[in-house]
């Protein structure tokens, strides 16, 4: 059987986590292009529903859920008023995510489980409300896994966002095994540096705890391993979970795919 190239998302439903901003708003954006209703997931339910409004004034449907994925309450809530309102999920994106930079022998605990909180416990928990609709449905379904080159690779003053990111390797995996039988499929994106809101803040604390300029942190510390010098794009990062959420089948599954202009070949 010959699998072709799919594009379209036409019926199914997918919920997007930091959907307000960045490369959630992207995904989302590409997503209802696509064909799909989208659920727009965010703790800033305002941005959310100013994403929502953009896809409905294009023509498209969606849906602002106020979510802090770090509540079980409230990512369940979420879950299951996108399910209310357009029947089923199809498609999860777990993308929701901070970044706080400092040495591990300064950094702070709270910070340290806030971190973990938000990029490994949310995705487990948006994963398992996600399942608890996709199982029974009969429908299948994908997860798509917002992890980073540091999925694989580490940097200075990262100890928290590094470790999280790699957990997220270990869920994927898991769950393309267990969500085989139900037609259910799993990835992780990981994207090299995209010029988002959470990498702008970084380039002034990284330049002040490296004491190097801030031109030097761009172009030594976050472009140095590409083979161009440039900055991977919000638009990247959005075809390629496109891609992943119309692909037909279980032939690609558990995997991680990165997007970072050559940072880190395997």
């Amino acid at each position: 059987m010959t699998t072709e190239v799919q594009t379209s998302l036409k019926g199914k439903v997918a919920l997007v986590t930091g959907a307000a901003s960045g490369l959630g708003r992207e995904i989302a954006l590409a997503y209802a292009r696509a064909g799909a209703a989208v659920g727009i997931a965010d703790l800033n339910i305002d941005g959310a529903n100013k994403v929502a409004d953009e896809i409905i004034n294009a023509g498209g449907k969606a849906i602002g859920v106020a979510m802090d994925v770090t509540s079980e309450e409230q990512v369940n809530q979420g879950v299951d008023a996108v399910v209310a309102e357009f029947g089923s999920i199809d498609i999860l994106v777990s993308n929701a995510g901070i970044q706080t930079i400092e040495s591990i022998d300064k950094f702070d605990y709270a910070k340290w489980k806030q971190m973990l909180a938000i990029h490994l416990d949310g995705a487990f928990l948006t994963t398992k409300a996600a399942l608890n609709h996709m199982y029974p449905s009969g429908r299948g379904g994908v997860v798509i896994y917002m992890g980073s080159v540091h999925s694989h690779l580490a940097s200075k003053l990262k100890a928290p966002y590094v470790t999280a990111k790699h957990g997220l390797l270990g869920l994927a995996r898991v769950l393309a095994k267990e969500g085989a039988e139900h037609n259910v499929r799993s990835h992780v994106i990981c994207p090299g540096f995209v010029r988002t809101p959470i990498v702008e803040k970084q380039i002034p604390e990284q330049a002040k705890e490296l004491g190097i300029s801030e031109e030097e942190v761009v172009k030594n510390v976050m472009l140095g391993g590409t083979v161009d010098g440039e900055f991977t794009t919000a638009e990247d990062i959005a075809q390629t979970a496109l891609f992943l959420a119309a692909f037909p089948n279980k032939a690609l599954t558990g995997q991680s795919i990165t997007v970072s202009h050559g940072w880190y070949m395997h």
